[in-house]
């Protein structure tokens, strides 16, 4: 990656967390140097001369930036630390706000206390479905049965949000698709049961138009979710279907499955 690409995405970034195009740019240009004048953020950033000083008016009021009071006047950023730590709370302050209105304006039909309900949904995006994994782990009551067949699943949050599950004595059942994934969680979670899936049809050959199981989550024998993609796509964006209901069909099935690989190992152990 050329320093043209690093400076882009790192512009495209600031973006994201709230800095206009100008303001990320002459931020960029500050941390280049020790300190500068407008002049000389102008030359580095490309942004307009005239503009500079409204993206450093800007910059200082948000923390990122301090001003010497001199002539010609001078500037510099604050240190990365301070910076990201500025930027973080800016962002989660932001994010706290959105789910006050969030829930302000929420509005949910009341559901029936009906055990029998159905409910399919759909889900797109790695980070939507880790989200949301987390999630249903973490509302787990009585048992997690967690089939893993992608080894870049096996992240530091779920490992933390499955070690507090069993910490509030959750019973987790934990299913790999190879020996490395059943090797990794069980030395990760020894307190668990862990097995090796025999789901090989569902998991599919992993050829280049076929696809791939992802993940398989069920939670309380009653919510689940599986996850999909095309491992060798040029797009390997994963999907995933989350259903609840006790008499939800694919929950019935799954649950069947599962519980047919885990006697498969107890038939096997001496």
């Amino acid at each position: 990656m050329t320093q043209d690409d690093i400076t882009n995405e790192a512009v495209s970034l600031l973006q994201d967390l709230g800095l206009q195009e100008y303001e990320a740019r002459c931020f960029l240009a500050l941390t280049r140097l020790p300190s500068g004048t407008a002049k000389e953020i102008h030359e580095i950033s490309e942004v307009p001369r005239t503009r500079v000083y409204d993206a450093i008016r800007v910059l200082e009021s948000q923390g990122l930036v301090e001003v010497r009071h001199s002539s010609p006047q001078q500037f510099r950023a604050v240190g990365i630390d301070e910076a990201t730590r500025t930027l973080r709370q800016k962002y989660d302050d932001r994010v706290d706000t959105l789910e006050s209105y969030l829930e302000t304006v929420e509005h949910r039909e009341t559901e029936p206390d009906d055990d029998r309900m159905q409910e399919v949904w759909s889900l797109t995006g790695r980070d939507a479905i880790e989200s949301r994994t987390l999630d249903l782990l973490t509302e787990a009551n009585s048992e997690i049965a967690l089939v893993v067949a992608d080894e870049s699943l096996l992240s530091d949050p779920l490992y933390e949000t499955l070690h507090d599950a069993v910490d509030q004595d959750v019973q987790v059942i934990l299913g790999g698709r190879t020996d490395g994934i059943t090797s990794r969680l069980g030395t990760e979670l020894p307190t668990a049961r862990v097995f090796e899936t025999n789901l090989d049809f569902l998991i599919g050959s992993g050829t280049d138009h076929e696809v791939a199981i992802s993940r398989i989550l069920l939670v309380d024998r009653e919510t689940l979710l599986i996850g999909s993609y095309y491992p060798d796509s040029e797009d390997p964006t994963e999907q995933a279907i989350f259903a609840s209901g006790l008499e939800n069909g694919i929950v019935v099935l799954l649950r069947r499955l599962i519980s047919s690989g885990l006697t498969a190992v107890e038939d096997s152990e001496p």
